[in-house]
């Protein structure tokens, strides 16, 4: 069956399409997720059960708050050695003293990549993990609809006031009594961003009619991103944020003597920063990010300072929800931070495990189908057995050392299966669909392969590819590939632990896509076969048509399949540039030798092209012999005239080609030292800064004028009188835009180096004439 090239490639990007669509199904795993969020959140699970029928457990509603008033303070892109690293211990005393000897515990939060902070703060509210889909809406933040903290504390009948950054009010619109919110696209701007949130500071501290206050400072995210996290300025900025800490910190313990609860002061950041000041992956810097409870409710902090424990980010929702009273988020994957409720009883603190426990669990039945064999779920059983057991000797009085031994035991138990559990889910998250992946990347695979081969084809006068479909839909291999591939989706869905996005489809649409992919490498291997068997063929002038590949066709094929894998690799990204300059250079040196080969060595080795060439000219000898035409002198004077100029163009033609590849490798190192690029080499000093320079504003007007005056000589030749003065005009109006603000002089201007040197010269006169005034003075 013959196919038009249009028609070909329209099929082919349908089928790419297709193909990228289930790579990217299965490379964007779907999150973890609870039931639809509806109606108010309810009352939570009761305690468990104790043995026998007699005794019954009285508590059942969600436990009390556990503070009266939260402020969280986010500072973005805060790093966890600006805070327990050198940086903080000069930077920010307060913040140190409180972590060394005050009522704090400190804690080091990692965060999952995509470390962005629109996926982080629905990590920090929500609990879950979101996945790297989240970045492309990270631009155009849309409502969280996911039952999350602020909407609980909504709910609640919390007030809640917010300041800082505006994608808060984008996620959660409608939720916050009163806000401000700023936004974080001008990163050049280190100061007004935070004054904007700061300056709501002593008005809303002295008000009683809030509940939880939230802060997202981004001037030390800008700070990063333009100057690094070396850069003098992360210091100021440190001290500035210690400074705002020390004020929150002592307004609430001055109105915790009139309250019955105390408050707490939450510190953390939404991610941290690389070592050149950016943030999205997943270095050290990046996902280790500060994380400080602050309250009069802790115990005040004794004896030599220990290394911060490592926890999850999503550890703040849950741990958030249960000192403030609300239930803990049903998509959360996070675990209770129990240092933070260390203080309370032991049947308080169980119970706050059981909550979380319970929560993670059904999460877990909701999302897996075998989850009764899910090693956290049987250790949450467990554990909950035995905390019914805790409860029967406790609702019968005992108080012995025995009950506080059992409930020792049952703490242990809940946290390791909450670990357990907290883990399942959190893989659940992070896996990718690989089989989904292989299906998507066989598909594309391909589908490029096909349209490698019909190149030749497609690009002929006729512009037809002959596709093999019915020897390929009636081949034996075709059905042979469709029963392997069959039995392989079989096993892999059958065995497959974690739902697959592939196996979940019909049957009768996967049969489909096997018999796609069974048709389309029958395709490829006819074409494969029809190529192979052309090339067997004699061919009948080898000079002229040559259907096999060139070097410079395999190379440009090499070096587009491995530019695309080299993507694969996040320094190859950041130095993509380097990729490009290895190419062109050394593309433009196998066209050099092409060239010479075709202008000097393929006349004197080739004896076919030099027989052709004395056929022709044979020929056109005897044509002039048959027609007897009689030319007279001057006649064959001019004719020898004309003959000498086209060998003449022709000759310069050929060393034009062949100076052609040099000046392009020339031109490439110019443009390669005109600006350096990538995150290893920006610093290093490039020809375009050189020109910038307001000491070099004439050589830069002098290359600015060349080449408008080149683009004019190479375009006017094709146009009339009145475009050539439009062109002209509006060349002209370029360079004196650019010289009006102060890029470019003109010839009757002053440089700005000239000035410099005058003003140089004026102060060196002027300092002459003061030291004589100075020496002269005495003896007058």
């Amino acid at each position: 069956m013959r196919l038009r090239a249009g028609v070909l490639a329209a099929g082919c990007l349908l089928l790419q399409a297709m193909g990228v669509a289930i790579f990217l199904r299965g490379f964007f795993p779907t999150a973890v997720r609870a039931r639809p969020r509806g109606g108010p959140p309810g009352d939570g699970p009761a305690e468990p059960a104790p043995p026998g029928s007699g005794a019954v457990s009285n508590w059942s509603a969600v436990p009390p708050p556990l503070f009266r008033r939260v402020v969280l303070v986010l500072i973005d892109a805060l790093r966890q050695d600006f805070v327990f690293g050198p940086k903080g211990k000069q930077f920010m005393p307060y913040a140190t003293q409180v972590i060394e000897k005050g009522t704090s515990y400190s804690f080091v939060a990692e965060a999952k990549p995509p470390t962005v902070t629109m996926p982080r703060i629905k990590a920090l509210m929500t609990g879950s993990i979101p996945g790297f889909i989240d970045v492309v809406v990270n631009l155009n933040s849309p409502a969280l609809l996911d039952d999350n903290l602020i909407w609980q504390a909504k709910t609640a009948g919390k007030r809640i006031i917010f300041y800082g950054d505006d994608t808060w009010v984008k996620l959660f619109p409608k939720h916050f009594v009163e806000y401000d919110g700023t936004t974080s696209f001008f990163v050049s701007d280190f100061t007004e961003v935070d004054d904007n949130v700061t300056r709501h500071l002593d008005r809303v501290l002295k008000r009683e009619d809030w509940d939880l206050l939230i802060l997202h400072y981004l001037g030390l995210d800008h700070i990063g991103h333009v100057t690094g996290p070396n850069s003098p300025l992360v210091g100021p900025k440190l001290r500035e944020m210690d400074n705002i800490l020390k004020k929150i910190h002592i307004s609430l313990l001055s109105k915790e003597g009139e309250a019955s609860l105390p408050s707490l002061l939450v510190v953390c950041g939404d991610h941290g920063m690389s070592e050149t000041g950016s943030h999205g992956g997943s270095s050290e810097g990046e996902v280790h990010t500060p994380l400080l409870f602050i309250s009069s409710a802790f115990e005040k902090r004794s004896g030599p300072l220990t290394q911060p424990e490592l926890v999850q980010q999503t550890d703040l929702a849950s741990t958030l929800a249960v000192g403030l009273g609300l239930p803990i988020s049903r998509n959360s994957v996070g675990t209770l931070i129990l240092p933070v409720v260390g203080g309370k009883t032991m049947r308080e603190q169980l119970r706050f495990l059981h909550l979380n426990g319970f929560q993670l669990s059904r999460l877990l039945e909701e999302n897996t189908p075998a989850y009764e064999k899910d090693p956290g779920y049987e250790q949450f059983k467990i554990a909950e057995k035995s905390h019914g057991n805790w409860i029967k000797l406790y609702l019968e009085g005992n108080n012995s050392e025995i009950l506080m031994n059992l409930g020792k035991k049952v703490l242990k138990q809940y946290l390791e299966a909450l670990k357990t559990l907290s883990a399942s889910l959190s893989k659940q998250v992070a896996q990718y669909d690989m089989y989904s992946m292989m299906v998507g990347t066989v598909i594309v695979m391909e589908v490029l392969v096909l349209l490698l081969l019909s190149v030749p084809k497609a690009l002929s006068s006729r512009a037809e590819f002959e596709v093999p479909l019915s020897p390929s839909l009636f081949s034996l291999l075709f059905y042979l590939m469709c029963l392997v591939l069959c039995a392989v989706h079989v096993i892999v869905c059958t065995s497959a632990e974690s739902l697959c996005y592939f196996c979940s489809m019909s049957w009768l649409t996967a049969l489909g896509v096997m018999m796609l992919i069974s048709a389309l490498m029958c395709g490829i291997l006819s074409a494969i076969g029809k190529i192979l068997e052309n090339s067997r063929l004699p061919v009948k002038n080898p000079v002229v048509s040559s259907s096999s590949w060139s070097e410079v066709d395999v190379l440009m094929l090499a070096g587009t399949i491995g530019h695309v894998l080299s993507l694969g690799a996040s320094s190859f990204i950041e130095e993509e540039h380097q990729t490009w300059y290895f190419l062109i250079n050394t593309l433009c040196l196998a066209l050099c030798q092409e060239l010479c080969r075709n202008h000097f060595l393929l006349k004197e080795c080739d004896p076919q092209h030099g027989i052709s060439l004395k056929q022709n000219f044979d020929g056109i000898g005897e044509a002039s012999d048959c027609k007897s035409i009689d030319v007279p002198a001057s006649g064959n004077s001019k004719l020898d005239k004309v003959a000498s100029s086209a060998e003449f163009i022709k000759g310069s033609d050929k060393w034009i080609s062949l100076a052609s590849p040099w000046i392009i490798l020339i031109c490439c190192r110019l443009l390669r030292s005109l600006n350096q690029t990538g995150v290893q080499w920006a610093h290093r000093p490039d020809f375009g800064h050189w020109l910038t320079s307001s000491e070099h504003k004439s050589e830069l007007s002098f290359l600015a004028a060349v080449s408008l005056v080149m683009i004019f000589l190479l375009v006017q030749r094709r146009c009339s009188l009145v475009s050539k003065i439009a062109m002209a005009l509006g060349l002209l109006g370029v360079y004196s835009y650019r010289a009006a603000i102060g890029n470019v002089v003109f010839p009757w201007q002053h440089d700005s180096k000239d000035i410099s040197k005058l003003q140089r010269e004026e102060y060196r006169i002027m300092g002459s004439v003061q030291w004589i005034g100075s020496t002269s003075s005495p003896s007058v």
